[in-house]
């Protein structure tokens, strides 16, 4: 299975070594940085060209990476993961990152939509789950708008590496059923939403 999506303005695919200096490029700025994890700062291209090998290693296998490139400017702007794929179980933990320029125009929502989607009709996943500092309230915004229910709180549960700082982690999670509930009822939205924003480009 290789799956790649094409959304209104996104293309889903799988990484490629050539996108290391795009990659290395946007976590340039540590606004980026300070709500991930395992990335150091300043990032380098090395580790940029670490990360895909290693994404590239696991595609299928536990996890697909799926960098977002935006169609109007042929260029990635962000990613959206899943991760710890457990068959068995039916889960599987999701995580995104996109550059500062694109924030705040439904590009994240747009990309989970599709994954969401890829999740439980293809892979047939009956839970996902999401992570997310408490103090990152951009991501738990988008998390409660798109029907993950906050299901606990980490306390000092993660620490990352590019500031040094320990977080609390939020836990949130989506049942399938509830997804079918309400995922007509978002792509509306965002369809809305694209159509707003294209105005107010012109």
């Amino acid at each position: 299975m290789r799956p790649k999506f094409e959304t209104q303005r996104l293309i889903l695919r799988k990484p490629r070594m050539n996108d290391a200096q795009r990659i290395k490029d946007i976590f340039g700025d540590i606004r980026i940085l300070r709500n991930i994890v395992p990335a150091p700062y300043p990032y380098q291209l090395k580790d940029a060209k670490k990360f895909i090998e290693g994404q590239i290693k696991k595609w299928e296998k536990s996890d697909y990476l799926f960098l977002l490139e935006l169609k109007s400017e042929k260029k990635i702007i962000g990613a959206m993961g899943l991760h710890d794929i457990n068959n068995f179980s039916g889960k599987a933990e999701t995580g995104s990152w996109i550059g500062m320029k694109y924030q705040k125009k439904g590009y994240i929502t747009e990309a989970k939509i599709a994954v969401n989607d890829f999740a439980f009709n293809k892979l047939k996943l009956r839970k996902l789950v999401s992570p997310v500092f408490s103090g990152n309230k951009a991501s738990n915004a988008t998390q409660k708008r798109i029907g993950y229910k906050l299901e606990g709180r980490l306390r000092k549960n993660d620490k990352c590496k590019a500031t040094g700082k320990t977080h609390d982690t939020n836990l949130y999670g989506l049942l399938k059923e509830d997804w079918k509930k309400i995922s007509p009822k978002l792509k509306k939205q965002l369809k809305e939403k694209i159509k707003k924003l294209g105005k107010n480009s012109k």
